[in-house]
């Protein structure tokens, strides 16, 4: 007998900021062509969820150069520079046009809002993992057992998400991949790779899960 699924969609991240439509923020190689395939993703689900970064001008992690990014930082929620990116009343802030408003999602988290916060995933604010964005404890009360996952970046927030939603215990976490884009292919094979080994199950398209699911 099959397992009764009762399942979530989450849309990490998929802001303009991260695709080529906003060249001078953080552009993710062909970002912006993943809005077909979340959709289908989004069609498979009970219920939609998604994040967001709505960062301010004064994060702690803002420099002005492509060189000067990817630096450590000591800070003890902001990791590494990044340019400004997916700043409130900008165009990077934007979702992916042809996606639903914010409001049209069951539940959405804006992240990286304070200044010295820069996390990854959708399910904490803090990268210690302390305070939660309330994600989590929706999907449980909703009785979700199922996600499936996909956005921007594959190797940044959408790995930190899935391996949260996994080291939860509380549901099969299922990635799919045609609906994200990485930032280098050697980044996304070892969060790949990662993924898996934490439980995470990878798929290379919404038909893939859509298979799975009805088994």
């Amino acid at each position: 007998m099959a397992k009764s699924r009762f399942i979530a969609s989450i849309n990490v991240d998929p802001q303009k900021g991260f695709t080529p439509l906003c060249p001078d923020e953080l552009p993710v190689k062909d970002g912006h062509l993943i809005v077909p395939e979340l959709l289908k993703q989004n069609a498979l689900a009970d219920l939609l969820v998604a994040s967001s970064d709505a960062h301010c001008d004064a994060a702690l992690f803002k420099v002005e150069k492509d060189e000067e990014q990817f630096q450590p930082l000591d800070y003890a929620n902001t990791d590494c520079t990044f340019k400004m990116h997916c700043q409130p009343g900008t165009k990077g802030f934007e979702l992916l046009d042809g996606l639903p408003n914010p409001t049209e999602y069951n539940f959405f988290v804006w992240k990286g809002v304070a200044p010295d916060l820069h996390p990854y995933g959708a399910c904490y604010h803090d990268l210690a993992e302390k305070l939660s964005t309330g994600l989590i404890e929706y999907l449980v009360f909703n009785d979700v057992n199922t996600v499936i996952v996909g956005g921007l970046a594959t190797d940044f927030c959408v790995a930190t998400t899935a391996k949260q939603l996994q080291r939860s215990g509380r549901f099969d976490v299922l990635l799919n991949v045609a609906a994200c884009r990485g930032i280098s292919p050697d980044g996304v094979a070892a969060q790949i790779e990662e993924m898996q080994s934490s439980g995470v199950q990878v798929f290379e398209n919404s038909a893939a899960i859509e298979r799975w699911l009805e088994q």
